[in-house]
């Protein structure tokens, strides 16, 4: 197979000093819409290797984690915003709402600090 024809395959990664991961995008090829994640768990159970050594015995289970984006794209607000919710999150305009609240504060506290 020609590497022209083979899928990118994006590589999740971490900086150093950050719990929030990132995919380094190559500029030739689009967002992934989609990321396919095995969650992996131990059973508490073991079962020897190749070389006869007991290592525990680990259930996986694909997950699949959409782009947001894309849903905001396509759906409804009300559709999106259940989407939302459903993730624990609060609905589109109440955390942006909340967002600005936050980001008023923190301007505010910046600009008490200068008079100081």
């Amino acid at each position: 197979m020609s590497t022209k024809n083979q899928a990118w395959i994006p590589e999740i990664m971490y900086e150093e000093n950050s719990s929030i991961p990132f995919i380094q995008v190559p500029n030739n090829q689009p967002d992934p819409h989609i990321l396919f994640i095995f969650v992996n768990r131990e059973t508490g159970e073991t079962e020897p290797d190749s070389e006869g050594n007991e290592v525990p015995t680990v259930e996986m289970d694909l997950r699949q984690f959409a782009d947001l984006k894309i849903l905001k794209e396509n759906l409804t607000e009300v559709e999106y915003d259940r989407v939302r919710t459903i993730l624990g999150l609060k609905p589109l305009k109440e955390a942006v709402k909340k967002g600005q609240e936050i980001n008023e504060k923190i301007a505010k506290n910046l600009s008490l600090g200068k008079n100081s």
